[in-house]
């Protein structure tokens, strides 16, 4: 039963309180407080522009209700299964399909119980902002998750996922979303977005090229996917001048579907720029199995610079995600699949690794490479130098581990000091849990306003200068760098 207030009452008692603090990131000295809530009020209900992340474009396609709480908060989102399994719950428990279509739990209540019985294992992490905030905001909820209240807060989400007002396009509008983009695979046929043009809605959802599955050689079924792109691109991609005309081909097709960016999460930040029968010699033994890693990662690299001359031929923003040694564990691989939390940040080197890159191409202001880390420790060393001279450069924000409290306050105090605020983009908050984007947007804001009220009472920024930092932080800069 829903209280006056949205919450939850009845058999519950005593337990319904605000689970979000009004004051929640802000500074805790009264006056830089006073003036971060003043720069926030001016900038947290502008549009939410996401320029990259992981929703299903299908969700906006179909709008069909989501099924359950527990497919909503839990079995998808890896910030979520990965914190439980890490205290010896099993992915099955939680949901998550095998790839065996083993079996697994199917029950969603008892998913959703077993997640908030194990709810106090995300004190202090960012999920728990995440969490409390679309379960706040989103649903009305003013308890508390736990053990007690899993039921109550169960039957209300339910209840509301079964109304019109909580489809996936309403809450895309109801969060203000003016422009979101999708991640497709190379060899997608971006049949969910066609869906979504022809249907008249006006919701702005494009897409992104993500090349991974062609362009890297240790990919699972690299040939087969080199094969089936030049089949939809009408190109012999077997051969090196077609394979990159069909990469040029599927580039062109993704622009039809709004894609104002390409996307690439290589192991290692490596670029080359290869002699072109070099580059084709490395393609062959790729096609044929018989690449060592070295010279995979040679490939890798290379394709990167290949990929950024496409950008300065067809305008697509060119993001580089790498340091991740994905799918650490080769179990949780066989008997899951990709993508399931374990992915592991790794030391990664930029100035060298970029160099080829940059040489090439670095120099062009008509060129927008955007640059994200898992490697704090590069930030004032090597990132913000890099993006503080090439105009070609800029820094994404703090990605995936670091999308947090900690995170956001250690990249801005590590790089403003060389690169400024515009040789960055803003916030994305790359996250396949639609409920968290909202979230997401609200906890960078705070931040970034946060920040600049400490610049403005250090005297380092006037006064007058801090909103409009925070509008650029928070709306204009991802907006202009993605070109949405």
């Amino acid at each position: 039963m829903a209280t006056a207030h949205g919450g939850v009452d009845g058999q519950i008692g005593e337990g319904v309180v605000a689970i979000l603090d009004d004051n929640r990131l802000f500074p805790t000295d009264p006056n830089v407080r006073a003036l971060a809530r003043d720069l926030y009020e001016g900038v947290k209900a502008l549009p939410i522009i996401s320029p990259h992340g992981h929703t299903d474009p299908r969700w906006f396609a179909e709008n069909v209700a989501f099924s359950d709480p527990a497919q909503l908060f839990v079995t998808p989102d890896h910030y979520v299964f990965r914190m439980l399994h890490s205290q010896g719950i099993a992915l099955e428990s939680l949901g998550v399909p095998r790839v065996d279509g083993g079996e697994t739990e199917q029950d969603p209540r008892k998913i959703w119980s077993l997640f908030a019985s194990n709810y106090h294992l995300f004190r202090g992490t960012p999920s728990r902002i995440w969490v409390d905030h679309a379960l706040q905001e989103v649903f009305g909820v003013t308890m508390r998750l736990s053990a007690q209240t899993a039921d109550a807060i169960y039957d209300r989400i339910d209840d509301q996922l079964k109304q019109e007002a909580f489809r996936p396009r309403a809450l895309f509008e109801r969060f203000n979303i003016e422009a979101i983009s999708t991640t497709e695979r190379a060899v997608d046929d971006l049949r969910w977005h066609r869906m979504i043009r022809e249907s008249g809605w006006t919701g702005k959802v494009v897409t992104a090229y993500r090349p991974d599955a062609v362009v890297d050689p240790d990919f699972d079924g690299f040939a087969r996917n080199v094969q089936l792109m030049g089949e939809m691109a009408g190109e012999d991609a077997t051969t090196w001048t077609g394979y990159l005309a069909a990469h040029r081909n599927r580039r062109a097709f993704f622009k039809t579907f709004g894609a104002t960016s390409s996307d690439h999460g290589h192991p290692t930040a490596r670029t080359e720029d290869l002699p072109q029968a070099e580059a084709a010699a490395l393609f062959d033994k790729a096609l044929q199995g018989t690449c060592s890693s070295e010279e995979a990662d040679r490939f890798r690299g290379h394709m990167i610079t290949e990929m950024a001359r496409m950008s300065l031929d067809d305008g697509l923003v060119l993001q580089i995600h790498p340091g991740s040694a994905r799918n650490h564990s080769h179990d949780i691989l066989r008997r899951f699949g990709r993508d399931k939390g374990y992915d592991i940040p790794t030391r990664t080197d930029y100035v060298t690794a970029l160099r080829p890159l940059l040489n090439a191409v670095g120099g062009r202001a008509d060129l927008t490479v955007i640059l994200f880390t898992l490697d704090e420790t590069s930030y004032a060393r090597e990132l913000a130098p890099l993006a503080g001279v090439y105009p070609a450069l800029r820094l994404g924000p703090p990605w995936w581990f670091h999308d947090s409290y900690e995170g956001m306050w250690r990249f801005r105090e590590m790089t403003t000091e060389t690169a400024g605020f515009y040789n960055t983009v803003g916030f994305n908050d790359d996250t396949r849990a639609f409920c968290s984007i909202p979230a997401r947007h609200d906890v960078a804001r705070r931040v970034d306003c946060s920040f600049l009220a400490t610049l403005v009472e250090t005297g380092r920024l006037g006064r007058d200068e801090a909103p409009e930092v925070a509008h650029d932080l928070s709306y204009r800069l991802a907006k202009q760098a993605y070109r949405l």
